[in-house]
């Protein structure tokens, strides 16, 4: 078996002599006959095939020689020729992209490209940057933080900085509409913080024009307003007028826009406007067109608020139109004040009806969280404090108030400490008349068996 491994291995090597001795042969042909390439061309190398013809012999194929498996994938030339370099330098075959750097060296750009352009041929072209214009709905959308920040800071230079980076100058009205439409469905504190911050923006950030434009805008909505706002002719009306007794817009605005439009909505918040302004003395009194705000009002204007909320809910027994004057003065640091109005009154009237009346409505303001545990115990411990000198006008106080205490006890909300810090009575209760200052209990000590 060994020495028919020698003979095949010497048989594959003959082989390989013979057909090396053949390709020169045929290379010393092709070089003496010039005149016939084609012919010398178009002829191929034998091959020959190895044959098993037997099965004993399957054995004997483990000893061929093979070649190293990346000759498999190699781009050589398996016909003898060439050099073995890829086709064109790379840039043949089916779907390539063609030879490295032959983009660079392309005059002719392709009409089939999309972005083919036959007018730029031979031009210069200018590149410019191109700034995408900004809907409405966003920029409502950046203006409302800025206006909302503004009524918790009053920052006035924070909002110029703002709107002059975000808002474009052609497009300052609508910043404009925004702020006046978010303080109509606010406190008139915030409306008064609104119409102080259009006149000072006035001339530096906004223009008559950008004003002007809003309130255009708002009026021709005001159908869709008043369904969020039901007294948005009124509000709107107030903002028209304060406009214009700031100077931020003519007065002459309420003539030429009433001529737009035959709305009966459109034309009630233009007459409200105009009749402010034809009061006498209306100008000066547009400064307090939307009230003074609570933390500026006197104490005393504050309390007269308050008894006169109190008289009118203990006759109506409106829980509704209490709450919403009670937010109106906006003093939540000052709901102590209503409690202690609101206990004193009780013991002035010294009724049933008016005691049940007012425990139900701090019950119901406590419900509510329009007046905090902090501010209800603040108002009692006031009373206590002050009791000795209710005793001088109403001498039965201590009873009343016992009395009221109770009732407001059974309700459920009293806090612990109003309870605990319950006063004893200040007066001693004396046996009879003619006792001679002797107290009760001495009496019923002495009387002991």
């Amino acid at each position: 078996m060994a020495k028919d491994r020698g003979d095949i291995a010497i048989d594959t090597v003959a082989i390989e002599e013979d057909i090396e001795k053949v390709v020169e042969r045929e290379m010393a042909a092709a070089k003496e006959n010039a005149s016939a390439p084609v012919e010398v061309a178009t002829r191929r190398k034998s091959k020959k095939v190895h044959r098993q013809n037997s099965k004993e012999n399957n054995a004997n194929t483990l000893s061929f020689i093979h070649k190293p498996r990346s000759w498999k994938n190699s781009r050589r030339s398996r016909n003898g020729y060439g050099r073995g370099l890829p086709k064109k330098g790379g840039a043949g075959g089916k779907g390539v992209w063609g030879k490295p750097g032959s983009e660079l060296l392309e005059d002719i750009e392709d009409v089939n490209d999309p972005n083919f352009d036959s007018e730029l041929d031979g031009t210069d072209i200018e590149l410019k940057a191109v700034v995408p214009e900004v809907s409405n709905a966003d920029l409502r959308k950046k203006s409302e933080p800025i206006i909302l920040e503004f009524f918790e800071s009053n920052d006035i230079q924070e909002v110029i900085q703002s709107v002059l980076e975000i808002i474009p100058v052609n497009r300052r009205s609508v910043f404009a509409q925004q702020a006046i439409e978010i303080a109509m469905d606010h406190k008139p504190s915030h409306r008064e913080l609104t119409s102080v911050l259009i006149s000072d923006l006035y001339g530096y950030v906004l223009s008559e024009s950008d004003i002007v434009k809003a309130f255009e805008n708002l009026l021709a909505n005001m159908n869709d307003l008043i369904l969020d706002i039901p007294d948005a002719p009124t509000v709107l009306g107030n903002f028209i007028a304060r406009a214009i007794a700031d100077d931020c817009i003519p007065p002459r605005f309420i003539i030429d826009v009433k001529e737009k439009s035959d709305d009966r909505i459109f034309r009630e918040t233009l007459v409200h406007a105009g009749t402010l302004l034809s009061m006498e003395h209306g100008l000066v009194r547009l400064d307090n067109v939307w009230g003074v705000g609570g933390p500026l009002r006197p104490v005393q204007a504050l309390t007269r608020q308050m008894s006169l909320l109190l008289q009118e809910f203990v006759s109506s027994g409106d829980v509704e139109e209490a709450s919403r004057c009670l937010k109106d003065l906006e003093v939540p640091h000052f709901h102590h004040e209503l409690v202690y109005e609101a206990i004193v009154m009780a013991l002035e009237a010294n009724g049933e009806t008016s005691e049940k009346a007012i425990c139900s409505l701090l019950k119901a303001f406590d419900a509510r969280v329009l007046i905090t545990r902090d501010q209800l115990e603040r108002g009692f411990f006031r009373v206590f404090d002050d009791l000795a000198d209710i005793c001088m006008d109403v001498p039965l106080a201590y009873v009343i108030l016992d009395r009221f205490i109770d009732l407001c006890r059974n309700e459920g909300f009293l806090t612990d400490n109003i309870i605990a810090r319950f006063p004893s009575r200040g007066r001693k209760r004396f046996v009879s008349e003619g006792d001679h200052f002797v107290t009760k209990e001495k009496f019923n000590k002495s009387h002991e068996y």
